[in-house]
């Protein structure tokens, strides 16, 4: 009270919850210096934000930046749980990424190296379910998971596309080499093209072969699962996501 003077005016809030506290935690579980750039070669982490003034998405990589308290502050500061936003610098204000996509896929493409992939994706929401909503805290619980569940597969299909593209251009390339007399090609335009087709297949080049989905089991629907922060429902995730991706890999080998 006596640090906000906007404490008892309600029309002027912005949020509710003070999630700032959650600081100290993380500082107390989380070594920072292994989330920098040559901090820690086997462990990398990619968050997402947005822009809270320009809608624009906001990507945190250890690989590139140190991660901070305030950077995990962001990436969790949700409007409609009543959190506030983080402002990481003068002028950027961020909210969660899940407001834009709640699955990091395209973030994870570009950052990972140009090799045919094989994706897991841990879904908290499921996409399928198998019968209808019959109420309506049914339907605003269905309507959260619509929100929140995995939307990659414009972007997989995309991915798709540009591979065959990639690989057309260069069959092409080999029929112009092979069945054009040098001298009549432009040798800088040639070189243009090389260059820009190298460019692209070594950043883009990359198929995805495989997607695995890793989806949390529902039998009871809760409706405050995404607001449950409780140790006990904490440590039932980690046990049930560990237990269900052994399954996956055990079905894998």
């Amino acid at each position: 009270m006596l640090k906000d003077p906007q404490y008892f005016d309600p029309s002027k809030w912005t949020h509710i919850y003070d999630h700032s506290h959650l600081v100290k935690t993380l500082e107390k579980y989380i070594d920072f210096n292994k989330l920098q750039p040559n901090g820690q070669p086997n462990a990398r982490l990619i968050m997402t934000a947005v822009n809270v003034l320009t809608s624009q998405p906001l990507t945190f990589d250890s690989s590139k930046r140190k991660i901070t308290p305030k950077h995990i502050l962001a990436t969790s500061a949700y409007p409609s749980d009543n959190f506030p936003w983080v402002e990481l610098e003068e002028g950027v204000y961020a909210w969660d990424g899940a407001l834009l996509s709640n699955t990091p896929f395209s973030e994870v493409i570009d950052a990972s190296p140009v090799i045919d992939k094989k994706l897991f994706i841990v879904e908290n929401y499921p996409s399928n379910v198998g019968k209808l909503p019959d109420n309506l805290a049914m339907v605003y619980h269905r309507a959260r998971d619509i929100m929140f569940s995995n939307k990659t597969q414009r972007q997989i299909r995309m991915s798709k596309v540009i591979t065959r593209y990639l690989k057309y251009i260069e069959e092409l390339h080999h029929i112009i080499e092979k069945n054009i007399d040098p001298a009549k090609i432009d040798k800088k335009q040639l070189e243009k093209l090389r260059h820009t087709y190298t460019k692209m297949k070594r950043e883009r080049g990359a198929e995805i072969k495989e997607i695995i989905h890793v989806t949390r089991d529902e039998p009871f629907p809760y409706f405050y699962e995404d607001t449950d922060f409780s140790l006990e429902t904490i440590r039932n995730s980690i046990k049930q996501g560990e237990s269900k991706t052994n399954e996956i890999l055990q079905e894998l080998q």
